[in-house]
């Protein structure tokens, strides 16, 4: 989408990286509300603010997800570093984005590395974008799971997803083939679909992420930009669905369910999905979980379980 090296700022308090700124007769199912509007989610697989975003959003989906359709789109966060500079933030190198990440991990406590820009610095955000693509035109759920895993492997495992092997090993845990895809993706096609959402992302008027935005049949919505708290998306659900429109919330999943699906969480992850304070997260889990089915881990400062 943006051609403006800038885009890599992340700024603490907004949550943002980048500017601020029918059928005659049919079945029916009324115990399930019908998905009237769609969700558009614009995001960079290497933004940290969308990282920091993942616990909220999560529980977003979970328990409101009966109401919209979700749709990820991709917004371009950085092209190349040819010609970048910014004075005035500190940046004008990759090694001076480390910094910034730290301090985003710290206030969010979702972990970051962050010495990735200074050991092995990432290039450009478009290879995992275009894998990401590549493997949505297919599979939506796979691809979400490529997005999640590839930013569990940048900003806590401090990888270069940049890189091909990187990302060939990522798409290999999914149970594809990861060298094929990573091809496919280099190809012009797989530019073709980046442009495509970076098409749709300027037509959404999207200038940073994360940027949701809620519309409904009627082409009216919300945007909402920055990482904000659940009751921010909340509270934009109920207004483009209408006044009168009495949101019913999902309960939680089971753990051992949440787990299933997600394989690795993070502490802060599990905190805001059940309302735990992190003091008792490790009760709670041995509450919840069986010992034979997670291990409990720590990086950087942060508990985690990760499916065995």
């Amino acid at each position: 989408m943006n051609k403006n090296n800038n885009n890599m700022i992340c700024d603490l308090e907004t949550g943002v990286c980048g500017e601020v700124g029918g059928e005659e007769m049919e079945m029916i199912d009324l115990n399930k509300p019908q998905k009237l509007i769609d969700l558009y989610y614009v995001t960079d697989p290497i933004c940290s603010h969308c990282w920091a975003l993942e616990p909220v959003l999560r529980r977003f989906e979970e328990q409101y997800g009966q109401y919209f359709n979700f749709h990820t789109v991709m917004g371009g966060l950085l092209e190349k570093w040819d010609g970048f500079a910014d004075v005035s933030n500190g940046i004008s190198n990759p090694s001076d984005v480390a910094s910034h990440w730290r301090e985003v991990g710290e206030y969010s406590r979702m972990p970051i590395d962050g010495t990735v820009w200074i050991e092995n610095p990432i290039q450009s955000s478009y290879p995992p974008s275009r894998v990401f693509k590549t493997i949505q035109k297919t599979d939506e759920k796979l691809a979400t799971a490529f997005l999640r895993r590839a930013r569990e492997a940048v900003f806590a495992f401090n990888e270069n997803i940049g890189e091909e092997r990187v990302l060939i090993d990522i798409v290999n845990q999914l149970g594809l083939n990861g060298e094929k895809i990573v091809q496919e993706a280099n190809l012009s096609t797989g530019q073709q679909l980046l442009n495509e959402d970076f098409s749709l992302a300027r037509s959404l008027g999207v200038r940073g992420f994360p940027t949701i935005i809620m519309v409904n049949e009627d082409n009216k919505g919300v945007k909402i930009v920055g990482s904000r708290p659940l009751e921010s998306y909340v509270n934009g659900l109920k207004q483009v669905l209408g006044e009168n429109e009495e949101l019913q919330p999902k309960s939680q999943p089971a753990l051992s369910n949440l787990l299933d699906k997600e394989i690795r969480l993070f502490s802060k992850e599990i905190e805001v999905m059940y309302d735990v304070e992190q003091s008792e997260i490790t009760s709670f889990i041995q509450d919840e979980l069986s010992t034979i089915d997670y291990e409990l881990k720590e990086i950087l400062g942060e508990k985690y379980i990760e499916k065995k």
